[in-house]
């Protein structure tokens, strides 16, 4: 039961790595609150069943453009509604209402679309099953996560080792000073919300197959969970959302095991509370310096 719990842990919290992991690069760039990210996962879990239902191309070559077209949605909530924030000067508080209202749009038009009623979605990473001592491990299981080690890899060295990632840590210091230096702000902002957006779709798409549905409020559901496991790993920190993201995950798939599922989110909550009144900057969050 312990076992088969870290499993199920572990799987669903390398998916909310995924998704805060985008989070929290627009965090660390703009310190931006993105409500949006939540419905881009919804988005593009939607955009693969229509393509793939309706069209009648391959599943895969559907996620595929699935995830471009996501990547382009959140390229386009940057560069025409963020950017002439940006240009204007406008508080941050005007962006994260942005973010929220283009967060509702997504949600009610998938809503308009395709209904409240829950759809079905193949799982196509169905290959079977296998024992780990007493655990059940799917192959759906194990894909989901070695999909996630590479991509949060891939990320890691992105952000840390890349010439773009320093370009995202000098806008996060000072953005009038990275264009001073000769960086394109924007090129590099839009970049973000792109790898952002395809970040989503692929956890979008991954949880869709590992439960074999898709309902218009997943994305909603999702969301305060990329709040809490950027906040429990350290807003704005990579390694922070992996952390957080998979420790909310088996945090939370041990509470429904031995005590309610339905008090899942309360004690996960008050967990991350707990960890917060100890460490008020998260596990790899660090104490801000504010200048005068």
């Amino acid at each position: 039961m312990f076992l088969q719990q870290i499993v199920n842990g572990i799987t669903i919290g390398s998916t909310y790595a995924l998704v805060a992991i985008g989070f929290n690069m627009i965090f660390g760039v703009l310190e931006l609150t993105n409500f949006a990210n939540s419905s881009l996962y919804m988005f593009g879990a939607y955009t693969t069943f229509l393509l793939y239902s309706a069209t009648g191309i391959t599943f895969f070559l559907s996620f595929a453009i699935s995830i471009i077209l996501t990547g382009l949605l959140g390229y386009c909530l940057d560069r025409f509604a963020l950017r002439t924030l940006r240009k204007k000067h406008a508080p941050k508080l005007a962006g994260l209402i942005t973010t929220l209202g283009m967060s509702m749009v997504i949600d009610n038009s998938i809503m308009v679309i395709f209904g409240t009623d829950s759809k079905a979605f193949e799982n196509h990473l169905d290959f079977g099953k296998f024992y780990i001592g007493n655990a059940i491990v799917t192959w759906t299981q194990v894909i989901i996560l070695v999909v996630a080690c590479v991509l949060m890899s891939f990320l890691s060295v992105l952000v840390y080792r890349t010439k773009i990632g320093k370009a995202m840590g000098a806008i996060a210091q000072n953005a009038d000073a990275a264009k001073l230096m000769g960086i394109n702000t924007n090129k590099v902002i839009s970049f973000t919300f792109i790898i952002s957006g395809v970040l989503a779709c692929i956890a979008g798409n991954m949880i869709a197959m590992n439960y074999r549905s898709i309902e218009t409020n997943m994305g909603s559901l999702i969301g305060t969970k990329i709040f809490a496991s950027a906040i429990l790993g350290g807003v704005g920190s990579v390694p922070g959302a992996i952390v957080g993201g998979v420790l909310l995950g088996v945090i939370e798939t041990m509470v429904s095991a031995y005590i309610s599922s339905g008090y899942r989110d309360a004690i996960s909550f008050t967990i991350l509370i707990v960890v917060l009144l100890i460490m008020p900057n998260g596990i790899f969050g660090k104490k801000a310096i504010n200048k005068v």
